[in-house]
């Protein structure tokens, strides 16, 4: 059975009007609607760490991968109890460098500042049950990157993401989605068992695990794009 994978950025606030990317910020309410309303239909949301019995075909069910990028601090303040309650897991891919930072990488794209979680926000996602996963050190487009520094990129995250939160940390997911042959060797390379893209789609079984296509997931999505789009395909 297909399974998909939904992309969330960040979860507040609109912003305003005519902002770059503005598509990626979804509400705090939108957000809790789009999760009861997934549970209410009988689906189970799951991190990637949670998901890959099934997308190996070891376990069958009703289960959604639910996933954000860049670690924003917004997530953890407006997602996570929806996450709790509603008894799903979640994965969190996180820019080391700018853990308890902002998203340094969209100013040049003209994105609203917008803070990063703290170190003890992180393990406070971690003890609540929910994945951290890799977005690289400084959120760098890995195929423009000389490949010495894509390596140290992809590696070095995995390290310290791993010493803040004592797990073991086998998620990647690439920025922009930049891939390559070379770039998804690498990322075998160091040791991910899973890593996400931005192509859309939801997950087939005999999908590369290291190239999983996603579905974003937009500000005004609500039961019938999560009946359409989410689940029917």
């Amino acid at each position: 059975m297909p399974i998909p994978i939904l992309m969330y950025h960040q979860i507040d606030e609109a912003a305003a009007e005519g902002s770059p990317f503005d598509h990626l910020t979804v509400s705090p309410r939108a957000f809790r609607n789009q999760m009861n309303w997934l549970k209410r239909l009988g689906w189970t949301g799951l991190s990637m760490r949670d998901l890959k019995p099934y997308l190996g075909g070891e376990r069958v069910g009703r289960v959604v991968g639910i996933t954000f990028d860049d670690g924003f601090r917004n997530v953890h303040s407006n997602a996570l109890a929806t996450l709790d309650r509603c008894g799903f897991t979640a994965t969190n891919y996180l820019v080391s460098r700018q853990i308890g930072g902002f998203n340094k990488w969209d100013a040049e794209l003209g994105i609203p500042h917008s803070t990063c979680m703290s170190k003890d926000q992180v393990l406070d996602w971690v003890r609540s049950g929910h994945e951290v996963g890799a977005h690289t050190l400084d959120h760098v487009r890995l195929t423009v990157a000389a490949p010495a520094e894509a390596r140290r990129q992809i590696t070095d995250v995995r390290h310290e993401l791993e010493d803040l939160t004592g797990n073991t940390v086998d998620g990647f997911c690439y920025p922009y989605g930049d891939v390559s042959v070379e770039v998804r060797s690498v990322v075998e390379e160091a040791g991910y068992t899973t890593a996400t893209t931005i192509r859309g789609g939801k997950a087939q079984s005999g999908d590369d695990p290291l190239l999983l296509p996603r579905i974003s997931v937009r500000p005004n999505d609500g039961i019938y794009s999560i009946l359409r789009k989410w689940l029917s395909g």
